[in-house]
């Protein structure tokens, strides 16, 4: 079963709704839904950054686009009535850490309170057969311990932000359980969340983000500015998590009982590396990166280890990763060099790599 992938034809026809459709991972899932014949509509806010995935690869070209908050329950209702989902991705979310400890009470709004807007937009849609919530893999309690974390283990956070993730799954939890379970007949729809690693990739413009900041200092002949080099993250590229809640969503759709629940996606795990080889592999791929220590004393908490386990997607879904980390250092780049020498078109190159990515 390992190894299985994207079934096209399952999505071609289909009626997707993917909240944060603006931002970097909603941009690349909306562009590979597109290239499978799927109809998508997208909610979020604006684009946070600019320049911004959203706009460079045209994702608006081919979405039904509500521009608005999360937060605002009857503009979400409004949006899945007009729209008759039949698949829901939930990605919209205040998702920096940094952030977080600068507006905690905006990072709950958006992200515990537009999980329970967009259920509760759920529970009255019928057209609605999957619902896949996306989290964070930093929603676990976490101990520093040398050990991928798996579904089962507790949940947490010591940021708002890790915190109000762990309350987004909470939250679907109980959706799941008082509305959607089996013990009120064969449910109707089949809810997960899913759990991802430290994603990378083309089109990522967002503040306080390591990629970002490292092309940001590229371009500009700057050193990068990097705080904890020796922190470990499981790194991932964008494509390998989309692929996983692709696959998540085929499977609920047949078996909404055995596929609902928590998932975990990241990389394998000799993959799970440092800030400084991340930084490290880019200047390979871009000569004359720079970096520079800038450790302050008064910085807000981050934690300095984190890995997933995936044993369960493996073992039931199939899902591994196909790229490893250096692979999606070199693709990450690629993509940002396309744009910065103003060759490419910025679709095109994004629909390449979803190719290459399949292809594997």
């Amino acid at each position: 079963m390992e190894g299985m992938v994207v079934n096209g034809a399952f999505w071609h026809g289909r009626r997707v709704l993917v909240t944060g459709h603006t931002g970097f991972k909603g941009g690349w899932l909306c562009t590979w839904l597109q290239s499978l014949g799927a109809h998508v509509a997208g909610y979020a806010l604006p684009p946070s950054s600019e320049p911004s995935y959203y706009r460079t690869a045209r994702v608006e070209e081919g979405v039904r686009s509500y521009i608005a908050d999360i937060a605002d329950l009857a503009t979400v209702r409004r949006a899945f009535g007009d729209e008759n989902p039949e698949i829901v991705f939930h990605l919209a979310a205040q998702p920096l850490v940094r952030e977080s400890y600068n507006d905690p009470i905006g990072t709950y709004r958006t992200n515990v309170i537009g999980t329970a807007n967009v259920l509760e937009a759920v529970r009255t849609t019928e057209s609605v057969r999957v619902v896949v919530v996306i989290t964070t893999d930093k929603c676990y309690e976490n101990r520093e311990w040398c050990w991928g974390y798996r579904e089962d283990d507790v949940l947490g956070g010591f940021d708002p932000y890790s915190s109000s993730k762990a309350c987004a799954e909470l939250v679907t939890s109980a959706y799941r359980r008082s509305f959607f379970s089996s013990s009120h007949g064969e449910p109707r729809i089949g809810i997960a969340t899913a759990r991802a690693g430290n994603v990378i990739g083309g089109g990522d413009w967002a503040i306080d983000r390591l990629v970002p900041d490292i092309v940001k200092a590229a371009i500009s002949n700057q050193s990068v500015r990097v705080r904890n080099p020796e922190s470990v993250r499981p790194w991932q590229h964008v494509l390998e998590p989309l692929s996983g809640y692709l696959m998540l969503a085929e499977r609920i759709w047949s078996d909404p009982i055995s596929f609902s629940g928590a998932w975990n996606f990241g990389p394998h795990d000799s993959d799970a590396r440092t800030v400084g080889y991340i930084v490290e592999h880019f200047a390979k791929y871009w000569p004359g990166v720079r970096t520079e220590l800038a450790r302050d004393p008064s910085s807000v908490h981050e934690a300095r280890y984190l890995k997933l386990d995936i044993s369960k997607v493996r073992a039931a879904l199939g899902w591994v990763p196909r790229w490893t980390v250096a692979e999606a250092i070199e693709k990450t780049v690629e993509w940002y060099r396309g744009w910065h020498i103003g060759t490419e078109d910025m679709r095109s190159a994004s629909l390449r790599q979803i190719s290459a990515y399949a292809a594997r």
